[in-house]
């Protein structure tokens, strides 16, 4: 694989793609601190820290109709999601600055024009206005919650507005004129029309060749091209079928092939997770991982009332924001160990009592493992909840709901593989102790906001993903041995190698390995920065892509609290590696090809 240029989409000429290139060690410093010459090459970014394009377009077009020109807006899947952030907002910067914040809510107009499969679908829109000072609060609750509307919602939605098929319950009051959306058939888009020739493979529409038609595209009705593209191209009518597969097959019980035309029998029990009892109707689905740690995070309040949390090992930057955040706060043990358990346990026999435990299995980015065997066993004594966060060990290689109330995990990773779709899951272990009364909190509140076509797109990601983990594996080991072996590489973290590989083993299954995820350093900086400038694979944020990803990821990360996260063992110049399904020999070689960069490098 050839470098992608600066900016470009990862995977390259992906329209929704969830990573994006920075391929130079500079290239990242210079995304934290803003540097022109990156930020305006971006063409997309990870979609919870980068608003992607179709999303702004469609905001600054409802700012325009029902705005004023110091304001601008934040798109929500529903009501209730658009009020939680118009909430965060006054709680942040007052009501009296607030005051102006309103929710306007957008529903598909019942119209003879509008298809019947777009009618089946209803898409609505929730838009928090707010005066544009508000701008860096509003988009901490869109980066924290995961609760904003998908590019692919906002594209389809966005066409609806535009043809005035999306609309206001009350007529609008423009203070601005109208302004027109992108084109719905520009390149890149999936409105274009596809070859009739052609179908839609399991990789998905990007990876279909597309035939655009650039001097009809306009002139034709758009409904047409709706009813195409979610009729033909994406059977968007099996939506729910859909979703019960990826339940089930996140549940364990459906490991073959599916027919999504085929209705799907009662719900199934499963045990391959470690628990007796498990079905489909015990996951549930929301539209990336960190919007199922935001919601499981609520479950558990309102289950269990207003407690701290406990947030254990150095955790993902988002799921620590999150607990700090939201409701009371949380105590945070950054380095995960036995006696950060010592401590809790101390804590817990003086009568202090909490939520719940987060913790990832193993963390990011150094691949350590929690005791989840005691943590379950003070769970038990002293009535907390336990979330296991399984994102990089994946069900394939651990089985950690046994241990855990909820387990909850981003499907963006692994899981699809493919780098074009967010998602996320929470699974309630039936038989855990807080189980009656988080399902009741699940049954009561919880909301379907995953976006039909995000939902088609991983179902069809996902059919591989158990034999796509089996040789991410393999390849993970065979790199590992080759950075254990050279001279100049100082620690490599991997679940096999870390002084908490028992716990890892603990959890392992019989047929598990280790993961795709590893991370290391070399003893000088310098020869980090040469190794990521020079390896030949995709460069950027995210992981658990079918392809070989590499990020400096603590300076990605957490720049701004280098010293901070070095604190915790975290050092600023590690390298992580997302593993990928590649060729073992030819990724070897590419690594070797780095290695020898760094040996050109002066100590």
């Amino acid at each position: 694989m050839s470098t992608i240029e600066l900016g470009d989409s990862i995977p390259s000429l992906t329209p929704h793609a969830v990573s994006v290139s920075l391929p130079a060690w500079s290239d990242n410093v210079d995304y934290e601190i803003g540097e022109k010459r990156v930020m305006n090459k971006l063409s997309t970014g990870y979609p919870r820290f980068f608003i992607h394009k179709l999303i702004e377009a469609f905001a600054d077009d409802i700012v325009a109709k029902y705005g004023a020109p110091d304001q601008k807006a934040m798109l929500f899947p529903s009501r209730k999601s658009a009020q939680r952030c118009h909430g965060f907002i006054n709680a942040k910067a007052g009501s009296s600055v607030s005051g102006d914040v309103k929710i306007i809510d957008l529903f598909l107009k019942k119209s003879k024009e509008v298809s019947e499969i777009i009618a089946k679908i209803s898409p609505s829109i929730s838009a928090v206005i707010f005066h544009e000072d508000l701008f860096p609060i509003a988009k901490q609750y869109w980066q924290h919650s995961g609760d904003g509307i998908s590019s692919r919602q906002a594209e389809l939605c966005h066409s609806l507005f535009s043809d005035g098929k999306l609309v206001d319950s009350t007529p609008p009051q423009p203070t601005l004129s109208q302004k027109k959306g992108p084109k719905r058939y520009q390149r890149g888009s999936e409105y274009q029309t596809f070859s009739r020739e052609k179908h839609v493979t399991s990789e998905g529409v990007e990876n279909a060749q597309l035939s655009v038609q650039n001097d009809t595209a306009e002139n034709r009705e758009s409904t047409q091209f709706l009813e195409e593209h979610f009729g033909r191209n994406l059977a968007i009518s099996f939506v729910d079928n859909a979703k019960v597969a990826i339940r089930r097959r996140i549940a364990g019980s459906l490991v073959d092939g599916v027919d999504l035309a085929v209705e799907p029998g009662p719900k199934v029990t499963s045990n391959s997770r470690g628990v007796t009892g498990l079905s489909d109707d015990d996951v549930y689905l929301y539209p990336c991982g960190m919007n199922a740690i935001f919601n499981t995070h609520r479950m558990m309040l309102e289950s269990r009332g207003q407690l701290k949390s406990i947030m254990f090992g150095f955790p993902y930057v988002d799921t620590l924001k999150i607990l700090q955040k939201f409701g009371p706060g949380c105590i945070f043990y950054g380095n995960g160990s036995s006696e950060d358990l010592d401590d809790l346990e101390a804590r817990l026999k003086a009568g202090e009592r909490y939520l719940a435990l987060f913790c990832e299995f193993p963390g990011n980015p150094m691949l350590y493992c929690p005791d989840l065997k005691r943590i379950k066993k003070l769970a038990d004594t002293y009535d907390f909840g336990v979330v296991v966060d399984e994102t990089i060990g994946n069900s394939v290689n651990v089985q950690v709901l046994p241990h855990a109330d909820v387990v909850v995990s981003s499907l963006t990773k692994i899981f699809s593989g493919d780098c074009n779709v967010m998602g996320g899951s929470a699974i309630l272990n039936p038989e855990g102790r807080h189980y009656p009364s988080l399902k009741r909190a699940f049954e009561s509140d919880y909301e379907d906001n995953y976006w039909v076509e995000d939902v088609m797109f991983m179902e069809r990601n996902s059919r591989d993903f158990v034999n796509r983990i089996k040789k991410i594996n393999d390849n993970a080991e065979a790199i590992c041995d080759i950075l254990n072996a050279h001279p100049l590489v100082k620690d490599v973290h991997f679940p096999k190698y870390t002084p908490t590989r028992q716990f890892y083993e603990d959890c392992r299954t019989p047929t598990g390995g280790y993961g795709g995820l590893l991370s290391f350093t070399f003893h000088e900086k310098a020869h980090a920065v040469a190794f990521y400038d020079r390896i030949e694979t995709a460069k950027g944020p995210s992981l658990g892509t079918n392809f070989t990803l590499v990020s400096p990821y603590v300076v990605l990360a957490h720049y701004w609290e280098l010293d901070w996260a070095a604190g915790f063992g975290v050092p600023a110049d590690l390298l992580r590696v997302s593993v990928g399904v590649e060729d073992t020999e030819d990724l070897k070689a590419r690594f070797e090809v780095a290695l020898q960069a760094t040996e050109a490098v002066g100590a």
